[in-house]
């Protein structure tokens, strides 16, 4: 059982210019007291083939927190684009977004960010849902030989996250029968060559807009 549990994630401003820092609102529930703050960080990751080149590109302390819903707001700046392979640049990558307690990852919410050049007239791109895995691998192939102005790109965030619940110690007591700390209980979290891959367990992160907020947050 988490005592903490993720309802909500909204991201204030998708789509977006590529370089715009990420703004969203949080929204969780704590079921029992805490000792000290949740941390919550924000990672990109543009090859999944090498963690060396994830940027964590911030991080936040959210306490003290209290029994109930909860809801913060969290700023995140754009990745640096010289750590960013320019193959890596256009198309999709994964954005994730991790929860811990007493450095004990217990969540981890996963979303696909589709890149491209803005539209012709310098606007955002009309949203016409799920990003194509196979029309995003022939856009890029067309655009390889373009020059890189990442001023003139935009970023689009799919709203299916995939979230993986990590069992950690708590201040409670857990029951014998919970699993071990450090046991994931959902689907992994995705990367950008898993873009197609089966959706099997999945897990939606459920919107509840009449949420309340009583929380605090403390940027580092």
């Amino acid at each position: 059982m988490s005592i903490v549990t993720i309802r909500n994630v909204e991201f204030l401003n998708n789509p977006a210019r590529f370089l715009d820092p990420y703004h969203f609102r949080v929204t969780f529930e704590c079921i029992a007291p805490l000792e000290d703050d949740l941390e919550w960080r924000l990672i990109y990751v543009s090859s999944p083939g090498n963690e060396d080149l994830d940027q964590e590109l911030d991080d936040c302390l959210v306490g003290p927190v209290p029994v109930g819903i909860n809801a913060f707001e969290f700023e995140g700046c754009a990745p640096d684009p010289k750590k960013i392979p320019k193959e890596d640049v256009l198309g999709v990558a994964a954005l994730i977004l991790t929860g811990s307690y007493k450095e004990q990852e217990f969540v981890r919410v996963g979303y696909y960010q589709n890149t491209e050049w803005e539209a012709e007239d310098g606007g955002m791109p009309t949203r016409t849902g799920d990003v194509d895995p196979d029309n995003e691998k022939e856009k890029r192939e067309k655009e390889k030989e373009r020059s890189l102005e990442f001023d003139k790109l935009v970023r689009d965030i799919n709203d299916k996250p995939r979230v993986t619940r990590f069992q950690i110690k708590w201040d409670v007591l857990e029951r014998p029968n919970l699993a071990s700390a450090g046991a994931a209980t959902s689907a992994a979290v995705p990367s950008a060559d898993t873009y197609s891959a089966d959706e099997d367990g999945e897990e939606d992160v459920k919107k509840d807009p009449d949420a309340k907020s009583n929380g605090t947050d403390k940027t580092t």
